[in-house]
Order: structure tokens, then C-alpha cells, then sequence
């Protein structure tokens, strides 16, 4: 149990995929504008990375590895995880078409997200186990969330701050990004 809890904060705290790994940016710097969206997007990266982890692990130990198709991997996994999100999508667009909107593009990109991808990779490179697998994937998805909500509210703050012209707008957000990321450094000796 102590194993399971060390893989879950590591994954949120110390190996944080924004912060720490820098996986998933895109939409991360997109839709962290307000706190709302934030966190809707985080649920949804939520449930598809973990439901992800889950997926990718029996697909790899019970397709891959027994008919020597690992090079396979890359393909299967984002197989896996379009269709996942093909689900979310229609399921937010059913039951709440505001967020919907609000996430607009870049619910269709978790897609192509990155840190998807790479939790799932991570996972099975790693060596975890199914249990270890999901608590891994989760604990990721929390950390993706964590991140893009606390950088939502930062850059709603923002707004009614006097910044240099120069550095208004994106400018600002990723020096802001930058200072949340080296702040995620003092967790590096937590575990």
C-alpha cells in the first residue's frame, strides 16, 4: 500500500507531466484561461488517462507481448486512447454542452495529447503492474490537473494586473508557466 501511495504523489507532485516531464502543453497554455474550463478539462484528461493506463496495460500484456508485436505499441496505445476520447467527447457534449464549448478544439486534441500517450508508455517501461498501472495513470491525470486549474487561477489574476505591454498576453503566461514549474522542483526530494 505504501508503494501505491509513493507512485500516486510522485505522479503528482515530483513527475508532474507539465511541470516536471513537459507533456502536455498544448493544452495546458489553452485552456488554463479560467478556472472553470480548467478544471473540466482535467476531469476529462482524467478519466481518459486513467481509463487509458488501464486499457494500454492489458493491450500490451495480453495482445502485444504474446504475439511479439511490441513494436506495435505506439499505434495500439493511440488507437486506445482515441477512441476513449471519442467517448468523453460525446458524453460532455450530451451532458453539458457549455463546458463543451468552452473546451471547444482542445478536447479533440487530449487525442493527441502527450502526456496521455506518455503516461501509458511510462507505465509499461516502468515495469508497473496493473494496480501500480492505474495508480500511475490517475495520479498523472491529478497532477495534469492540479497544474492547469492552479495555472487557471493565476492567469485569472492576471487579468486585472498592471502588466508591461510587452509581456501581456502569452508572453506573460508561459514566464508565469515557467515560475510554476521551477516552484514544482522543491517537491524533487519529497520521495
Amino acid at each position: 500500500m505504501t508503494s501505491l501511495i509513493i507512485i500516486l504523489l510522485s505522479a503528482i507532485l515530483v513527475n508532474n507531466f507539465i511541470l516536471a516531464k513537459f507533456l502536455g502543453i498544448c493544452p495546458f497554455l489553452g485552456v488554463s484561461k479560467q478556472v472553470e474550463t480548467a478544471v473540466g478539462m482535467g476531469a476529462a484528461v482524467t478519466f481518459v488517462m486513467g481509463l487509458a493506463s488501464a486499457i494500454t496495460y492489458v493491450v500490451q500484456y495480453a495482445i502485444l507481448v504474446p504475439f511479439h508485436m511490441e513494436y506495435m505499441q505506439t499505434i495500439a496505445f493511440i488507437l486506445v486512447i482515441a477512441a476513449l476520447v471519442q467517448f468523453v467527447e460525446m458524453v460532455i457534449q450530451k451532458t453539458s454542452p457549455s463546458l463543451y464549448q468552452a473546451l471547444g478544439v482542445y478536447l479533440p486534441l487530449i487525442t493527441t495529447n502527450c502526456a496521455v500517450l506518455g503516461v501509458a508508455i511510462i507505465n509499461i517501461s516502468a515495469g508497473y503492474n496493473f494496480i501500480e498501472t492505474i495508480f500511475n495513470g490517475v495520479g498523472g491525470a491529478l497532477g495534469f490537473t492540479l497544474a492547469i486549474v492552479l495555472f487557471a487561477g493565476i492567469r485569472e489574476r492576471m487579468v486585472t494586473s498592471p502588466i508591461p505591454k510587452s509581456l501581456d498576453g502569452f508572453p506573460i503566461a508561459l514566464v508565469s508557466a515557467c515560475l510554476m514549474a521551477i516552484s514544482f522542483l522543491g517537491f524533487q526530494g519529497l520521495l
